[in-house]
């Protein structure tokens, strides 16, 4: 993977850089729609590619491992063969998903043990192993195994959990360099940074996964109850000590707002489930406000769901008949919601782009997050 700053903004730590993997370039920042069983929910392919213009989607080591299983996938030659996604794909070491089923999980130096949500068998997943079932899935993108800690936290915890977490990256990059991708194109490790809310530990765990000089950084354990200003706080801390020619990717994150001003702080990667499970609850994001869209005030409302975007040209979906599809439980309500939400998300991070080049980005920020916090 090949990653080139194109421009830093003068009022911020915003940037615009081009990403070329082996599956197509990917111009950052950039939100990645969660895909995590190997589909982003209600959203085909080819709308993900021509309507919304994704560049790169997610996809998660937990549930593919699970289902449809790593035997399944190898057969078919790959995840981007199996799911018919040509361009790149991320996928998360299943950290996030060990840490959620805290109540059938055990964490210990080898690795973690936990029960499938499926059908409670037991399974073992460490950092060797992890590197090689990303290997099977063959991500362009794949993440290191670590340990995701809650919210609040114990700072003896935090700190315990960091340094087996740094202790597994090096487990994982021994793996990972001493094997070789299956499907005839690279692969890239990225190390995640964690520390919970605690500046000194983050401090370390930036400066340590930016010793192992991988091709990119993630952050991870934010996003998982704190503060939005103590996200903001870590994140910028940890911005300025990862190495400014490669990408930071903030994991699980978030809100338009929390995206508009991570990428001021730094970040160029997003992925959140937010857009899309908002969206199958009738929660649409505009560039001036959110709309409950079950709310009876849309009822007799014939205006179309968002009049400044123009991702249907040729079909007028009203907020009327979005709001009369959702409360009919019927599928092609999911569907129109959930495009929209992804839709704008990309727009958003391409027009933060866009400022980012012109130099006005920091004013435009400004007034978006403004306007996107509303209830219509």
């Amino acid at each position: 993977m090949k990653f080139d700053l194109v421009v830093t903004d003068n009022s911020s730590s915003a940037r615009a850089g081009l990403m070329q993997t082996d599956h197509g370039t990917i111009e950052t920042p950039i939100f990645m729609p969660v895909g995590t069983a190997g589909t982003v929910k209600a959203v085909h392919q080819r709308e993900l590619k021509d309507d919304i213009e994704a560049q790169i989607i997610l996809g998660n080591t937990y549930h593919l491992y699970l289902r449809p299983g790593l035997d399944t996938i190898q057969k078919a030659g790959g995840l981007h063969k199996f799911n018919g996604w040509e361009h790149p794909i991320l996928t998360d070491s299943g950290g996030y998903q060990v840490y959620s089923l805290s109540d059938i999980r055990k964490i210990k130096e080898e690795g973690a043990t936990f029960q499938s949500h499926i059908d409670g068998s037991k399974h073992l997943f460490t950092p060797e192993n992890v590197m090689d079932i990303q290997r099977v899935i063959g991500a362009d993108i794949i993440m290191a195994f670590d340990e995701c800690t809650p919210y609040p936290c114990e700072y003896t915890y935090a700190r315990k959990s960091m340094e087996m977490t740094h202790r597994w990256l090096k487990r994982c990059c021994d793996r990972f360099d001493s094997t070789e991708g299956l499907y005839g194109y690279n692969q890239t490790l990225f190390p995640i940074v964690q520390g919970s809310t605690f500046k000194d530990l983050r401090k370390q765990s930036a400066e340590t996964i930016a010793s192992f000089e991988r091709e990119g950084n993630a952050i991870g354990g934010l996003s998982v109850g704190e503060p939005a200003p103590e996200m903001y706080e870590m994140t910028e801390l940890v911005c300025n000590i990862l190495p400014k020619a490669k990408p930071r990717y903030l994991m699980g994150v978030g809100t338009p707002m929390n995206i508009l001003e991570c990428i001021a702080l730094g970040v160029d990667m997003f992925d959140c489930v937010m857009p899309t499970r908002n969206a199958r609850n009738g929660m649409l994001f505009t560039q001036h406000g959110i709309i409950n869209i079950k709310n009876e005030k849309w009822k007799n409302d014939f205006s179309p769901i968002d009049e400044t975007s123009d991702l249907y040209a040729d079909q007028v979906y009203t907020k009327a008949y979005l709001r009369h599809l959702l409360q009919s439980k019927e599928i092609l309500g999911a569907q129109i919601a959930t495009l929209h939400n992804l839709h704008f998300y990309l727009w958003l991070v391409k027009e933060a782009r866009k400022h980012i080049i012109q130099g006005d980005f920091i004013q435009w920020k400004n007034k978006m997050v403004v306007d996107m916090g509303k209830r219509l």
